[in-house]
Formats: structure tokens, sequence, C-alpha cells
């Protein structure tokens, strides 16, 4: 009896060590934080300030924290620089930052709701941590990454320190995004569920935030908390048409992640456009919870599959085909190389310029070359890039080439006319005599 009793014992022991080690919502990194922000503000010297945040915060970082600084590049110069440069929004934030545990049983009741919307749902940790102004709120595997000083901000937080590249955050700050912080774990959560959280183009990236955002509201009962979805809803029209222009760009700067400084005076109108799709998904389908499954699970770099998904939600007038045939007439291409054809295959190898021209004038801030099928070993030297013409309607890279040798490259998307419309990639083939 004694020896079943003590296996029983320390069963019950690693079991419940187990789930304890296994909490959904991880909060250490806060205090590390304010301990190591205490002891950078206390001494001027740079040396000693980059010492702090390593041994007090990064060294005792969580996995969070951790992926955290993986996904959005933070080093420790970061951390220090942002301390150093934005004192008074730092003092603004604490107490808020530091109420982070009390949201726990709120988040766990938000997310027994999204189990019982979709019952598929596998577990993932929350963490909540302290970045250096580049996100609220992100996801890694299986990890849902909170940045506190974003996230858990509110109105009376202070910006006045910020460069203009910061100017959004003001009016982020106005929705008092601390009260909503349930829903903002919420989505995240669901990310961590797709099959994917990187589009390729506008249309999968909008789709993939849509879910999020369109699932939190049904699993938590409630409208999203986001001014994009209320404003594309009173706009509806005039974005529906505009996206289409754009739907299927490589570019998400006019409707993701960008600024209020566009057509609309609104950033993040992509959220609304992916949450709209959704909406109109969910209510066409007689079975709801398929439908919400049916989300989650798409595989949206499958273009099959994302383009039955959207022509069966009915959400635009016509078909994705349509619009992917529509936009790849409106993008600019390469017309002619020179001083050769391409697909030439006796180049004289003393060549020393090889210039692309394009069917309209490109946006000359950008340019992008890429490898091509055959790989790295294919692409020329290339010692220097003259660039863009006068007027935009060339590029010229200067070129060393071997005799005898087969060469490979392509005119990349990043090129685009001064609209934002990307170049149709072109790949440039030739061998040299």
């Amino acid at each position: 009896m004694k020896h079943s009793f003590s296996t029983l014992l320390l069963l019950f022991i690693f079991t419940s060590f187990n789930v304890r080690s296994q909490k959904t919502i991880i909060t250490d990194d806060i205090d590390h934080f304010w301990e190591a922000y205490d002891k950078v503000v206390s001494t001027k010297d740079s040396v000693k300030q980059l010492q702090y945040i390593n041994e007090l915060y990064i060294n005792k970082g969580s996995e969070g924290l951790k992926a955290l600084m993986e996904v959005r590049s933070y080093t420790d110069h970061s951390f220090v620089d942002a301390i150093n440069n934005y004192p008074k929004f730092w003092e603004s934030i604490r107490s808020n930052t530091l109420k982070s545990e009390q949201f726990g049983i709120e988040i766990e009741k938000g997310i027994q709701k999204l189990k019982e919307l979709y019952p598929s749902l596998k577990p993932a940790q929350i963490y909540f941590t302290i970045g250096a102004l580049r996100t609220g709120g992100t996801t890694l595997s299986d990890k849902v990454l909170i940045g506190s000083e974003i996230a858990l901000t509110d109105k009376n937080t202070v910006h006045e320190e910020f460069p203009e590249t910061f100017d959004y955050l003001e009016g982020y700050f106005k929705t008092e995004p601390v009260k909503n912080v349930v829903f903002l774990n919420v989505h995240e959560y669901v990310h961590t569920q797709q099959k994917t959280t990187i589009g390729q183009n506008l249309i999968q990236r909008c789709i993939i935030e849509g879910v999020a955002e369109f699932t939190a509201t049904k699993a938590l009962g409630m409208e999203s908390p986001n001014p994009q979805i209320k404003f594309g809803q009173e706009n509806a029209e005039k974005l529906r048409s505009a996206f289409t222009q754009e739907i299927f760009s490589p570019y998400t700067f006019n409707w993701l992640w960008n600024s209020p400084d566009n057509q609309f005076g609104m950033r993040d109108l992509g959220y609304y456009i992916g949450y709209a799709i959704c909406e109109s998904f969910y209510n066409k389908a007689q079975d709801k919870q398929l439908a919400i499954k049916e989300m989650i699970e798409l595989d949206y770099l499958n273009d099959a599959a994302l383009f039955q998904f959207v022509n069966q939600s009915g959400y635009f007038d016509t078909s994705l085909e349509f619009y992917e045939q529509q936009f790849d007439q409106l993008r600019p291409k390469v017309v002619k190389i020179l001083p050769f054809e391409n697909g030439s295959k006796n180049v004289d190898p003393t060549t020393t310029n090889i210039t692309v021209h394009f069917s309209e004038p490109m946006d000359k801030r950008f340019s992008n070359f890429n490898y091509g099928s055959l790989g790295e070993t294919f692409f020329p030297e290339v010692p220097n890039a003259p660039g863009f013409s006068e007027d935009g309607t060339s590029f010229t890279l200067e070129v060393n080439l071997k005799p005898k040798t087969h060469y490979q490259f392509v005119v990349g998307n990043g090129f685009s006319t001064p609209e934002a419309i990307a170049l149709k990639p072109y790949v440039i083939e030739f061998k040299t005599r």
C-alpha cells in the first residue's frame, strides 16, 4: 500500500508540475523589463545600459521574448534606444503593463469560447512581452506574442516624443487598446491555427488577417473594436473598387500595416476587406461552424483553394480569375533588353552593360533583381548598377561576363510604377560565345 501511495503521489506531483509548466499565459517578461528599465535609466553609460538590458531582460527572457525579437528583429540596442528616446512614453504605460496578469482570466474565457466555435483548436501559449514599438501583437508558430508597450496603451499614453514615422500611434492610443486586449489575443490565437500567416500577395494577406478578425468577433459575440471595420462598412463600395486595382499586388503598403496618410485617411483597411469576404462567405453558408473551420484551415497560398473560397463568398462582382487577368494586363512589363536579344546564345563576353527597357516609367526609388530557377551560380557578376534612366523607362546593370557561360536572372516585381503597380517578373537568360 505504501508503494502504491508513493507512486500516486509522484504521479500527482508530476502532473501538477506539467500543468503549471504548460500554462497558457506567460507574463514574466513584464517584470523583467521594468527591472532592467530602472537600471538603464539610472546611468548615461551606454555600455552599462546594454549590459543591464541583456542581463536583466533579454537573458532572462521567455521563449516568447526570444520569438518576438526574432520576428521583429529586435536587438539590445533597439530596447536601449527606445528607452532613452521616449522617457515620458515609458512612464505613461508602466502601470498598464503591470496589469497584464489581470487579463488572464478573461483571455482564458475568450479562448474557451473560440474552442466552442472551433472544436479543433490546438493549444498555444500567449506571451505578454515588451518590445520596441514595432508590434502590438503577432505570432510565431504556436506562440502569441503581445507587444505590451503598444497593446496595453490608452488615451492617456504620451506620444509627443515620437517621430513622424510613429504618427499613426496617436490615433491608435485613442482607441483605448488596453480595453480590447481580450479581442486582440483571440485574434492572434486564431493565427496560431492557420496553415500560414505569411501571404505572397495582397489578397492572400488580407484574407489571413480577415479570418482572424472575423472569427474573433464570432467567438466573443461582439463587433470588432478596430475602427477599420466600421469605417470599411461605411465606405464599402469605394474600398471594394479601389482594392480590385491592386488585388494581386505583392505590395501591402496601401492596405496593411501602413500609415493613415492615404486616400481614405485610415490605416490597415485590408483588415476590413478580408473581414468582409469572410463575413459574406459565413452568411451564405448553411453550416456556420463548418464555415469557420473552412476559413481557419484554408490553404491561403493555394490559388485554386483561395479562388474558390473568395468566389463562393460573392464579395466581388465577378470572379477572382477575371481580376487576376485584369491586374496582369495593367502591370508594366519589360519590353526589351539591350545590347542583345533575350535568349541569345551568342552574346559577346566583352559586353559590359545590360539595359532593361520597361513599357512605362518606373518609380526610381525601387529596383529588384532575383536569381532565376537555375540558382545563384547563373547570376552574372554585377560590380556596379548605374541604375535608372532620367525618365525611369530603363535600368542599366554593369556586368562582368565570361566566355562560354550560361546566365539567368530575373527582373523582379520590386520594380513598380509610381502608382505602386508591380512589374510583371521577367526572366533574362542568355549564353556567351
